[in-house]
Parts: C-alpha cells; sequence; structure tokens
C-alpha cells in the first residue's frame, strides 16, 4: 500500500485511466473531423508537448491522448486549433479570428480514470465540460 502512496503523490501513473476528446462543429451541426489537437502537461511555468493528433470523420482522436504508463495525475492544456478548421472548410473569417487555437487546461486528479474532454465550437463560441 505505501508504494501505491508514493504513486499518487509523485503523480506516477496508475493503469486503466485515459483522456480523451470529442469536437463538435456547431456551426454546421457535424462533428469537428480534421481539426489539431495538442495536448501539453503544465509543470510550474514549464509546459512539455506530449502528443498532437487531428479528429477523425466522428471528431474524435483515433486512441486516446493519454493511457496507460502516460497517464499520470496533475495539470494539461489541450490546444484545439479551431482557426485552422473552419478556413479547411472555407468558413470565411476575420482576419485575425475571434477564436484561433483554444487551449482548455484542466486537471487529472485520479490516473486511473477516463477523463473526456469534449468541445463545442463554433467560429465565436466554445463550450466544454467533463464527459463520460
Amino acid at each position: 500500500m505505501a508504494a501505491t502512496s508514493q504513486q499518487a503523490e509523485s503523480g506516477a501513473a496508475a493503469s486503466g485511466g485515459r483522456l480523451t476528446t470529442h469536437v463538435l462543429d456547431t456551426m454546421h451541426g457535424t462533428p469537428a473531423a480534421g481539426m489539431v489537437v495538442t495536448l501539453f502537461r503544465i509543470d510550474g511555468d514549464a509546459r512539455e508537448k506530449i502528443t498532437e493528433a487531428k479528429t477523425n470523420s466522428d471528431g474524435r482522436c483515433d486512441e486516446p491522448l493519454l493511457s496507460g504508463d502516460g497517464m499520470r495525475t496533475g495539470i494539461y492544456e489541450l490546444v484545439f486549433e479551431v482557426d485552422g478548421y473552419f478556413r479547411k472548410i472555407a468558413v470565411d473569417l476575420p482576419d485575425p479570428p475571434f477564436l484561433d487555437g483554444i487551449p482548455l487546461r484542466f486537471g487529472i486528479a485520479d490516473a486511473g480514470a477516463h477523463y473526456h474532454v469534449p468541445l463545442l465550437v463554433s467560429p465565436f463560441a466554445y463550450s466544454t465540460y467533463r464527459g463520460s
């Protein structure tokens, strides 16, 4: 039991947890296919890039952004490249766009849990929540 407490204190991995996302384009009422999503781990003032992925035709990434040994407690940031997505699908945006890269900073307290961070987005608004 002491090793488990040490793992929790150090932010070490716990198997079974994963981080996923899902992006929905509320302007068109469709999944946001082809959006670039970048994951960073935040440690004080340091920001370490963990991975980058593109959403598939369902607006989801094909693999979890974090899982297994990579899943650790701590502060993370997802950056959703909404400007690039809307420009790619030929939405007429102002220059500069109102929304560019949307950063969502959140904490993972239980490395063994499933964290799902969806994004509902249009060129002028977004919302998020902890999904299941």
